[in-house]
């Protein structure tokens, strides 16, 4: 085994519970090979990596510590997998995402966490702080011999579950979102309003891509026999099955919601647009008859280009037509009001 590289800012967390029931917190790196030889022990490695290029830490941990398959090293490695389970016969990997809004832009955001689990221990990856590994990892130190006590694999069914209850807790987000967004249609209108459509649709879209996968990886690791799954424990698996085939089904609804809030603001637009071309269409009319009039006669009262003084005098024929002209207005305003138009 080559000497381990600088860890360079990749945090590694050792948490070991050993065969006699003593629970070590801070388990020394170099030392793995001592509790993954321990049977009856269970032994929680977590591992976060800064965004970016891979550091040579994690990728020594995963290849010469562990010695996992490289395929399933490249594919922890680099971020942007679709939730999936592979079946190493010896451990398995698993790729899940857990989901929250981003507190700053309001955005979905998908956080990956890579998976290998063995017959007594359990690797975790990832590139950002997961809330519900610190909280696992908390709990642990608060009850140290009980929440590892069952093994590597309820261990992750823990992970797992807090991990679905956090994608519910961003759905019930997104559904005060577009009740928001609906009022917002109803009370006023403007861009913005389309803008915020458009991104909760994206985040619910995002959603359901994750969950249709993740729905696959629950039902195999509650139905399919691995050998790093203890039987008596898969039904712990089939409960977070459960929830997130619910909460799969919710994305659904939230999908309608947002399409239904979307033709309401489209309705609302069109609307408003019709109730605008009628004001102008109204005004037009109104003024239909000074045009008539002005263009009949030119408004050459005062010049020699026609002859109108046998009719009556020009101060009478200028005030008449001016008269006339504030009338037209007023009388085609009364009569659209009478045939309904306004």
């Amino acid at each position: 085994m080559t000497a381990p590289p600088e860890a360079s800012g990749c945090k590694v967390r050792a948490l070991f519970r050993d065969g006699a029931g003593e629970m070590h917190l801070d388990w020394p790196v170099d030392r793995i090979p001592e509790a993954t030889g321990d049977a009856k022990g269970t032994l929680w490695i977590d591992v976060e990596d800064p965004p970016g290029q891979p550091s040579a830490f994690a990728e020594h941990l995963l290849r010469e510590v562990f010695r996992f398959h490289p395929l399933a090293v490249d594919d922890a490695l680099r971020e942007s997998h679709i939730p999936k389970i592979d079946d190493w016969d010896d451990y398995i990997y698993i790729v899940f995402h857990s989901s929250r809004i981003d507190p700053e832009t309001g955005d979905l955001s998908l956080q990956e966490l890579d998976v290998f689990l063995g017959p007594n221990y359990l690797v975790t990856y990832h590139q950002e702080p997961l809330e519900f590994l610190v909280e696992g990892r908390q709990a642990i130190e608060h009850d140290p011999r009980d929440r590892m006590r069952h093994g590597a694999d309820h261990l992750l069914f823990r992970f797992l579950d807090r991990s679905v209850d956090q994608s519910l807790e961003t759905i019930e987000t997104l559904d005060e979102r577009i009740d928001r967004v609906q009022d917002a249609v109803m009370s006023r209108h403007g861009p913005r309003n389309l803008q915020a459509i458009f991104r909760i649709k994206r985040s619910a879209i995002q959603l359901q891509k994750t969950f249709g996968p993740q729905r696959d990886v629950l039902n195999k690791l509650a139905r399919d026999p691995y050998k790093v799954v203890k039987e008596e424990h898969r039904v712990y698996f089939r409960d977070v099955y459960d929830h997130i085939v619910r909460i799969h089904d919710v994305s659904e609804g939230l999908r309608d919601l947002i399409a239904g809030t979307l033709d309401t603001y489209l309705s609302v637009m069109s609307n408003r647009t019709n109730e605008i071309m009628k004001a102008l269409t109204m005004v037009t009319v109104m003024f239909m008859p000074m045009s008539f009039l002005s263009g009949f006669f030119g408004m050459n009262f005062f010049g020699s280009t026609m002859a109108l003084d046998a009719l009556m005098p020009k101060w009478a024929l200028f005030w008449g037509c001016l008269g006339l002209m504030a009338v037209s207005p007023i009388a085609m305003l009364i009569l659209a009001r009478r045939r309904g138009w306004l």
